[in-house]
């Protein structure tokens, strides 16, 4: 029997989110696909192991319920958010203090009626970072705060986009934001909506990440960060998706595998991470990363829990290697067995030495509680976690290389769960145009991508 020409339309090269998410909507355009992916299972990244009855996340950064991609993507409407409380926890001097939580009077018009209210009430002397009672300097400062909170959750995208490009923290500095509610709460939360306490983050991508944090709260899918690609690869068609195929090389009409050889299509979709994808395409660019580490530990201990309940908690001091921490069995009960307290800890950039013993000291000031007797079940360390967005940074870097080859991520996009879905989206109109498949109006180009939490 002859063999014939192609055995699928397209062949997507990575189970990750923005693989599987383009594989929906090209088999929803009615193109064949086949999703090749070398590791067991799908989800790059964003994978949880099982330790115990323990379900650890490998990533550790928190969604913003305000995202608009995890409302309309297609195959993630099933998708179950655990909430954690509104706004931050504050660690500074000794002292938790709640910033960020919504306005008492609603709406940006209620944020600033409360800031003129405090307009007139006397505000005192000057006094040192934290020795107001408030990592925020008082009353006045967090009015303030929370008025242009509201503000930003109110500019549409295209404003925000319009502003001068320069780094977040010069941007701030140049906006004449006060050094203290920098450093004692936009850092903080600035290091964990981007993975990058230094703050040499593009400032449209500062701009767009607080703009989400202030519509939204930080939550985690329930059961763990894989329930996302895993509602993504259920949905699609049976066979769709195979595991532990490893490609070794790709053209625009074939790609070679070490396990299965050749499988023949009309066009390729690299799906990969930045470094595989330059591995099978030498010459893409790979762009710098920002390292994280999220160490898990347990305890029978309630102690955490009744002094942050819910609540993502930040540390303004900066006195250790954790960004954020969180007990998150009691955000997502699911994740810990009965009886079992479930801290995960993120650190940002090249962890210490003994990452584990310098945390816990951390976590013990930040809980207040000892913490040499909490058990340590997993220390996961990504080198490649999230691309870093430097200014001038373009957000919308090709996906078509050429007829028949595209590549997709986070990398190609804003380094962020909206940005790999968004170029997923971009990508596989693309694909559809070339092969003359009719475009459905879903595919048509969304407004520029939102940041998360990284």
């Amino acid at each position: 029997m002859l063999e014939p020409a192609y055995q699928v339309d397209v062949v997507v090269v990575g189970a990750g989110v923005a693989g599987l998410s383009a594989a929906h909507r090209l088999t929803g355009a009615g193109v064949t696909t086949a999703v090749l992916e070398a590791a067991p299972e799908v989800g790059g990244r964003m994978s949880t192991e099982s330790v115990d009855g323990f379900r650890l996340d490998r990533a550790g950064a928190p969604l913003i319920t305000a995202t608009p991609v995890l409302r309309t993507a297609p195959g993630l409407e099933p998708l179950a958010l655990r909430q954690f409380a509104p706004g931050v926890l504050l660690h500074r001097d000794g002292r938790t203090h709640r910033a960020g939580a919504p306005a008492p009077v609603g709406g940006a018009r209620g944020a600033l009626h409360v800031a003129r209210a405090l307009a007139s009430a006397p505000r005192g002397p000057a006094t040192a970072p934290g020795r107001t009672g408030t990592p925020l300097g008082g009353a006045w400062d967090q009015a303030r705060l929370n008025a242009a909170l509201a503000r930003i959750a109110a500019t549409p995208v295209d404003r925000l986009l319009a502003r001068p490009e320069q780094a977040a923290a010069d941007a701030l500095a140049a906006r004449g934001v006060p050094a203290r509610t920098v450093e004692g709460f936009l850092r903080p939360l600035l290091a964990a909506l981007l993975c990058d306490p230094g703050l040499a983050t593009s400032s449209r991508a500062a701009d767009l990440a607080l703009r989400a944090f202030a519509g939204g709260r930080f939550a985690v899918p329930a059961g763990g960060a894989e329930a996302l690609p895993g509602l993504l690869a259920r949905a699609l068609p049976p066979g769709t998706v195979r595991t532990g195929v490893r490609v070794t090389s790709v053209s625009t009409t074939s790609v070679t595998t070490a396990e299965h050889g050749v499988l023949r299509c009309r066009a390729v979709l690299l799906a990969t991470d930045a470094r595989a994808a330059a591995e099978l395409l030498p010459g893409l660019r790979v762009p710098d990363f920002h390292p994280v580490t999220v160490v898990h530990h347990t305890t029978d201990d309630p102690a955490p829990a009744l002094a942050t309940g819910t609540s993502l908690v930040l540390d303004a001091d900066r006195g250790g290697p954790v960004a954020h921490t969180a007990v998150l069995s009691e955000v997502d009960p699911g994740r810990a067995p009965a009886g079992r307290a479930l801290i995960s800890s993120t650190v940002l950039g090249t962890p210490p030495g003994d990452v584990d013993s310098a945390v816990r000291t951390q976590l013990a000031r930040l809980y207040g509680t000892p913490t040499h007797r909490w058990e340590t079940l997993a220390v996961h360390h990504t080198p490649d976690a999230v691309p870093a967005m430097r200014p001038a940074y373009d957000p919308h870097r090709p996906v078509r290389l050429m007829a028949g080859l595209y590549v997709c991520g986070d990398h190609r996009d804003t380094g962020t769960l909206q940005g790999a879905l968004h170029s997923a989206t971009r990508a596989a109109a693309a694909v559809l145009t070339d092969l003359g498949a009719a475009t459905p109006m879903h595919l048509a180009d969304p407004p520029a991508s939102m940041p998360r939490a990284a």
